[in-house]
């Protein structure tokens, strides 16, 4: 029999004098447990170098590239914490280890670290998901409350998940407690019904986009500038002034007029001249009308017809379009014009007509102006 490599010696004797002369602690050598502490300083050393390098390679990769999933991938993984690895490290020292009974505790402590963590990696990528959304909306504000509401929900229900899976692994009966949760539910969401049309109304017009903030919209008989969106109600700053809170259940169930955009602006103008005016002159109302709109850069005229013979005047009708939506150029185009049919009538010597009545005195007839 050959004897034994003296290379071996120095590492027997040194395991061995840790064993020699000291009661084993909680069942097991001393040298037992320097491998374990060994093995998990290697193991987390490694494990951290390893995934250092994959996330700083995953980085460089989505830095380069317009896709943004990958950047949602790297965002979940910076979401690993350091006590992870380290249990993970302690566990996997832990199997030089005879623990007994204790085993089944380390194995109960890594499930729960790892459903932790699984619960921060899927947080973070719910986060980076919602936030590479808002991007890719160009940061639209109307998103935030549909975010922060999700944002809300998703992370409930994440450590809701998270919190079944640890007690099912403590050998709690889950089906159970989930039914019970279940008519829970059932119950909750009949007495905030309200509340819940609401919210599935804010996401109507965050996704749909009926309108918009800064949009004006005329919802029923009220006409205002939308200010907020948010999970319950729509406020409006009207155009006296106040701000008008609408629930968004309620709007949806309007027809809502969303002025801002018009692309083009009818404008329909009733003029009545007297009946005393020279038909020569009542023909060439159109023309003189038609000369003023056109002389505006932002109008388009439509036409203008002597549409009836009114109480106590000749109506015509004058159709025109304001090619700017603008609310402020629809005043001065509508004023330009009828300042310039004023000024035509007065030089043609055309009269707008008021208000009159004929009374009839013994068989006379006599024109009295009311």
């Amino acid at each position: 029999m050959h004897a034994p490599s003296s290379g071996m010696i120095p590492h027997i004797a040194f395991f061995t004098h840790l064993d020699e002369g000291s009661d084993p602690l909680f069942g097991n050598p001393l040298s037992h447990w320097f491998v374990a502490l060994v093995v998990a300083l290697i193991v987390m050393v490694i494990f951290q170098l390893i995934f250092r390098l994959i996330l700083n390679r995953m980085a460089h990769i989505s830095a380069k590239t317009d896709n943004r999933f990958d950047d949602v991938i790297v965002d979940a993984m910076k979401a690993t914490h350091s006590w992870f690895w380290i249990i993970v490290a302690l566990f996997l020292g832990s199997q030089f280890l005879d623990l007994g009974k204790a085993t089944k505790t380390v194995q109960h402590l890594l499930a729960i670290t790892t459903f932790l963590q699984a619960g921060f990696w899927v947080v973070a990528l719910l986060e980076s998901g919602l936030n590479q959304w808002h991007d890719a909306r160009n940061k639209d504000k109307a998103l935030l409350s549909v975010m922060a509401l999700f944002r809300y929900v998703g992370q409930v229900l994440i450590w809701c998940i998270v919190a079944l899976l640890i007690l099912d692994n403590f050998g709690v009966k889950v089906a159970s407690l989930l039914a019970g949760l279940g008519v829970g539910g059932i119950a909750v969401a009949l007495a905030v019904q309200r509340l819940l049309s609401d919210l599935l109304a804010s996401f109507s017009i965050v996704l749909d986009k009926p309108f918009e903030i800064g949009d004006t919209i005329d919802v029923g008989s009220m006409i205002g500038t939308v200010e907020f969106i948010g999970l319950k109600t729509t406020r409006v700053r009207a155009a006296s002034g106040e701000q008008l809170i609408i629930s968004n259940s309620d709007i949806l169930n309007s027809r809502i007029r969303n002025l801002k955009r018009m692309q083009e602006r009818r404008n329909v103008l009733n003029i009545g001249i007297t009946y005393e005016t020279d038909p020569q002159l009542v023909a060439q109302v159109p023309t003189w009308v038609r000369e003023v709109i056109e002389t505006q850069p932002s109008l388009r005229f439509d036409r203008t017809h002597l549409q009836k013979f009114g109480d106590s005047a000749l109506i015509f009708e004058v159709i025109y379009w304001v090619t700017n939506p603008d609310m402020n150029v629809h005043m001065d185009t509508q004023q330009a014009v009828l300042l310039g049919i004023l000024s035509k009538f007065n030089a043609e010597g055309v009269e707008f007509a008021y208000p009159t009545q004929v009374n009839l005195l013994r068989g006379n007839a006599k024109d009295v102006k009311a």
